[in-house]
């Protein structure tokens, strides 16, 4: 029997988002042996650096990829970057879930003053202090689980985590925070399904997962911060939420110290949703996005 073999990182939400994937591939192609394949992929994060620049989960797949270790990669889109890479392509955007942001250990309204909220996300810590500017927003590292356990041991109030991750894991957060409260960040809640573009027997297969309206709206979110020059770890939200034809593209900035917000929002055909990211990200450089986010312009 033929195999497929799905890339994954080893994270226990990963693992999940995978196997997901590989049963909705052998349901697809009873034919077909769909295995995952584990790569190691661990970059160490600290508290001074939260961040090892823009792709850091999904290199190692992608490298995987193109050697033909595996067949298929699956990763979180927010964290895949927006430049594409030679050889490979998006085969599939299943349909998204929930996309927006949660809390764990408390709700945002019953947080007392002074309460210690951790999150390692510059997005999330801003909007944190635009929301909250009474708490201690600080540091939290580790996977979806250790950063649970660790909110769960004392060490933090609450944690500001992504609900999709939590629902996957099946995990209830304390607190869903409305999306015109906090807008999450460019396709979050969906996954890529990516594939080499020299294999197309395999691209069409991942194609019959595709969600065209979840693709449209994420695509809108990422062509925004390609407009803005910057790529998935800038702190920038964005959310478009598509109803038949109509595509709603909001996107905002905070300031680190959550003090200025700035944002925009268009709204006209799915068709040119391209060209809407372009207006949505013009309009919030002409309101100081760039100086904000210390690109160069």
């Amino acid at each position: 029997m033929p195999v497929l073999r799905v890339g994954t990182r080893g994270s226990k939400l990963a693992l999940v988002q995978a196997g997901w994937v590989a049963d909705r591939l052998a349901s697809l192609a009873p034919d077909l042996q769909v295995v995952l394949e584990v790569i190691d992929s661990k970059p160490v994060l600290t508290a001074d650096r939260p961040d090892l620049g823009d792709g850091i989960f999904v290199k190692e797949i992608q490298n995987a990829l193109l050697d033909g270790k595996v067949d298929v990669g699956v990763h979180s889109l927010k964290d895949l970057p927006t430049a594409p890479v030679e050889g490979l392509r998006v085969g599939a955007i299943p349909p998204r879930v929930d996309a927006r942001e949660a809390l764990v250990g408390n709700s945002l309204d019953g947080l007392p003053r002074g309460a210690r909220v951790g999150t390692s996300s510059p997005r999330r810590k801003a909007q944190l202090r635009h929301l909250r500017p009474d708490l201690d927003v600080v540091p939290l590292n580790g996977n979806l689980p250790t950063r649970i356990a660790r909110v769960a041991a004392g060490e933090y109030a609450a944690a500001m985590l992504a609900a999709a991750g939590m629902f996957r894991l099946g995990i209830e957060p304390d607190d869903l925070i409305p999306i015109h409260m906090a807008l999450p960040a460019p396709g979050q809640g969906a996954l890529a399904i990516e594939v080499r573009t020299d294999a197309p027997l395999v691209a069409e297969l991942v194609a019959l997962m595709h969600h065209p309206a979840t693709a449209g709206e994420v695509e809108a979110e990422r062509a925004v911060l390609s407009n803005l020059g910057g790529g998935c770890m800038l702190p920038v939200s964005a959310y478009g939420l598509s109803d038949g034809e109509i595509l709603v593209l909001e996107a905002r900035v905070i300031s680190s110290d959550g003090g200025v917000e700035i944002r925009h929002v268009a709204r006209g055909p799915i068709s040119g949703r391209l060209a809407m990211a372009e207006e949505v990200a013009q309009n919030l450089i002409e309101q100081g996005a760039a100086e904000m986010l210390g690109l160069d312009r």
